[in-house]
Parts: structure tokens; sequence; C-alpha cells
């Protein structure tokens, strides 16, 4: 019988140890588990961590590299980096199952026991003893770094009711209530935020990773733990709360630093990967490859705000909620209206600020300013930023020879005439609305190439917003939409700005 060659089915009918020797199972190491299966799988070239986007050239060969130098490692990044899902995807390099001694709290190798009880049972029953096997998918330990975790919950303590129920002395290391750490013997355990973890737990961990002994209460126990750590964490000078310290640093052999999409394009497939739009109508709802662009913009936005803590970081999770809201608000729409279809449009933008709000740490300047007002600033920026790929830039045609293709809309709004855009509007209400300012049209058509009939309105009503970002026109948050006039009029009859027209509490 060859072992390594039978499926994970025939693998599971060995039930005692003489069988699984007779069937050729050798012992091996996870960080071996790992690597072998690694390097199979590059050579079939096969994607291990399939639907981690922007990666492919940086972190995961990284990753790669780490695992082939049996490494434990540690993933550094913002939140939101998708640090944790990488490690979780980790446990699809391991072999899909693997034996281990029945009733053993420390899942033992029935080759290669580390516990007493395992040790006792084989020399009790021989090759009589009873193993069970252990698929991959339950071979990883998760546990989130916060200040209350203590030295037992990592690694154990003494347990008097144990000791009492067995009638056990203290000096018998049957006693011992073994920690997380330990009952992940063979197996990814992983610590999400280790700088929260107080210095002296982190202390703990010293000689598990090197020596693989741990001491509990007195026990100095030598147990050759193995273990692939993963330890994740935000850059140590993200918050005041904690940092890792250095010699536990040392003693992790790979630290990789992650980072954000590097591109729109990059975000784009996260976002539509991630977002969860189960049972929503997207059938019946059309997102102009633009909007897709503004979403990610706004993280860009975010990324690079003077009112954002740049060391908290923003999350994916920011564009992922927005375009779940966003198209929540165009169903929202639907359902209003009685209508069978919709295309999202730029006013719809107003309902994914509560998806910003919560996703920015804001400094205090931010603060200041007011959550609301700074979202809403950061939608403005991504409209700004994207506008000049599909028109020219207000500000330079003012000054063009070859003449101003914004004058006959500008006029309009110039000579008192102004323009809402409702929430609830339904589709013939909102693209009446657009076309009756003047030349709006002849701009799209004009400028945008291969522009689709269905969404001429989208395009539209972006160049107004685009315009009104550059300062050509006033904006003017209403309780149920947007409100679009002309600039001096408005500064000179409401004796306000722009930004002064934001009122959070419309939101």
């Amino acid at each position: 019988m060859d072992y390594q060659n039978l499926s994970g089915k025939e693998l599971t009918q060995i039930k005692t140890l003489g069988q699984l020797k007779a069937a050729g199972y050798q012992p091996k190491s996870i960080k071996e588990e790992l690597r072998d299966n690694l390097i199979q799988k590059i050579r079939q070239k096969e994607n291990v961590f399939a639907g981690i986007w922007g990666y492919e050239d940086t972190v995961i060969p990284d990753i790669e590299r780490a695992i082939l130098s049996r490494h434990n490692i540690n993933l550094l990044g913002l939140r939101g980096q998708a640090k944790t899902r990488i490690a979780r995807m980790m446990t699809q390099l391991l072999d899909e199952y693997v034996p281990v001694v029945y009733g053993s709290e420390l899942n033992d190798d029935p080759l290669n026991p580390l516990s007493t009880f395992a040790k006792n049972l084989i020399e009790e029953k021989g090759d009589h003893t009873p193993i069970i096997w252990w698929h991959r998918n339950d071979r990883y330990t998760e546990k989130l770094a916060t200040p209350d975790v203590s030295v037992a919950d990592l690694i154990g303590d003494v347990d008097p009711i144990k000791a009492a129920t067995l009638k056990l002395s203290y000096n018998d290391e049957r006693v011992i209530h073994y920690g997380l750490v330990p009952r992940s013997h063979r197996s990814i355990f992983v610590i999400n935020e280790l700088p929260d973890l107080q210095a002296r737990i982190q202390v703990a961990l010293f000689n598990i990773l090197q020596e693989g002994d741990i001491q509990i209460r007195g026990f100095k126990l030598r147990l050759p733990l193995d273990i692939q750590f993963v330890f994740t964490a935000n850059p140590e000078d993200y918050t005041n709360r904690g940092s890792i310290v250095t010699p536990l640093k040392d003693r992790i052999e790979s630290q990789i630093i992650t980072h954000y999409p590097k591109s729109i394009e990059i975000g784009k497939k996260i976002t539509a990967q991630e977002a969860n739009l189960e049972g929503k109508p997207v059938d019946k709802i059309h997102v102009p490859e633009l909007m897709r662009d503004l979403i990610e913009q706004i993280a860009i936005e975010a990324r690079g705000s003077e009112y954002v803590d740049e060391k908290s970081g923003v999350s994916a999770r920011l564009t992922i909620s927005a375009y779940e809201n966003l198209i929540s608000a165009a169903e929202r729409r639907l359902y209003l209206n009685g209508e069978e279809n919709t295309v999202v449009r730029i006013a719809d933008l107003i309902g994914v600020i509560p998806a910003i709000t919560g996703k920015v740490e804001l400094v205090y300047e931010g603060e200041q300013e007011g959550a609301g007002l700074v979202a809403y600033n950061l939608i403005g920026k991504a409209i700004r930023s994207q506008f000049v790929n599909y028109f020219p830039s207000p500000e330079q045609k003012k000054k063009s020879k070859e003449g101003n293709p914004y004058v006959i809309p500008l006029a309009w709004f110039g000579e008192g005439n102004e323009l809402d855009i409702l929430a609830s509007q339904s589709d013939k209400e909102y693209k009446k609305a657009l076309h009756e300012v003047p030349g709006l049209e002849a701009v799209v058509t004009g400028m945008v190439k291969n522009l689709p009939e269905k969404e001429k309105e989208f395009f539209m009503e972006f160049a107004l917003h685009g315009l009104a970002e550059y300062s050509q026109l006033s904006k003017k948050l209403l309780d149920t939409g947007l409100q679009f006039r002309d600039l001096f009029s408005s500064m000179f009859n409401m004796g306000m700005s722009e930004e002064e027209d934001f009122d959070e509490d419309d939101l």
C-alpha cells in the first residue's frame, strides 16, 4: 500500500496505528507540508491565492518565498489589505488529511506523539491504538490580540478541577489545561493585530517560536510544537496601543508588507468580487463604468486627504460598502416609482456617505469639519479627478481661443434658472429635467466617445457635477436631492460659498 497515492476516502478507512504503519505513513512537519504542496502547485501553475487581486507581483511572491524557507510570517499593513484572508487561504497548502491519536488534546501524530496521554495510550495499545483523520480546514486557529488576552489563554494553566477529579498531584503534568497554542499543534496559528498583545504576553511566545518549549506554573515542558505561525499587524506607529517587542520580531523570520490596490482597475475587481448584491435586482440596474471608477476614486481621494489619518488607512471595505449602498439607492428608486429598469445617477453618491463616514479615521481638522462634510467633499474631489478623463478642463477652456463648450449651459444658469435632481425622481422626470438645460446634451455627445444611449443623461448630470467642482456652478444639497444654479448669483443672494451650502443635518 502506497500512503502517498491514497485518496482521502481511502485514508479515512485506516483506523489503527498498525494499519497506518502498513500504509507506509511517515511523519512530516507542517512547514514541510506547506513547502511540498506549494512546490507542486507552482509547478502545475496553480494559483494558491485566487481572488487576492493586486498582490501577484508583490505580496504573494514574498509569501511563497517565506513558505519555501519554512518561515513564520508577519503580514504588516494597514486595515483592509486582505492580511487575514491570505492567512486563511494558506490551509489550502496543507495535506487534505493527517492522522491523529484518538482522544489527544494536542492532536498528536501517531508516529511522533507529543503529549503524555498519547505516549501512554500507544504504550498500552501498541498497533491497536485508535486514530482519526483531521481535515486541513480544521487545522487553523485564529486569535484576535486584545489587551485582556492572558498567558493562560495562549499557553495554558494548571486546572485544579482536573487535579481534584482525577486525584492527581500538582506535580503531575496531566493537571495542565493547555491553551490555544499547544492545542494548535500541527496547525496554522494566526494572531491578528499582534501589537495589541501586551508585551508580557508576547514574551511568552519567545521560546515556542525558537526553542519549542513552554513553561506553565512551574512546569517546564519540552514540547517541540509543530506550528506555522502567521501574525498580522498594522504599522507600529498606527496608534499608541502598542508595538511588537523587538525580541519577538527578531524571531519572526519573514515580515511581509501589504499595500492597497495600486490602480483603479484592481480596486474595481476587489469591489466587484466582495460586494454583497445577493437578492438585489442587479439585472435591472445599469452601472456605467465611470460610476465604478468614481467609487474607487473616492477611496483614493480619502487616502490622500489632509482630513483623514493616513496612518490609519482607508480600508477596501469603504468601496465595497459604498458600492452596495449605491446599488441600494437605485433599487429603492425602482420600487418607489414602480419602474422596470434604471441607471444609477451621480446624485446616488449622496447615498454612499454613510458608507464613507464609518470607514475613515479623521484627524483633528477633519473632526472639526465633521465626518459628513468630509465624506461629501471626498465625493466632490473624486468627481473632479474623473471629470477631465471625459471633458476638457473648464479652467483651461476659459482661456482657450477655440471657445468654451460650456458657455450655453452656463449662460442658462446665469439667467437665474435652477435645476433640481431629486433622489426619488422617476427616470422620465430625471431625463426631462436634464434636457431643459440648453447645450448640455451637445457637450456630452460631442465630448464622450462611444457614448451608450442609456448613459447619455448620466453623463449630462456628471457634466453638471464636474462644472460645480470646478467652481463654474453652485451645487446645493437639498433634503431630497441636489440643486444646481449659477455660482455668482448664489453667492450674492445667499451670502455663502459652495461649501457652506452643505448642511450635515440634511444627511
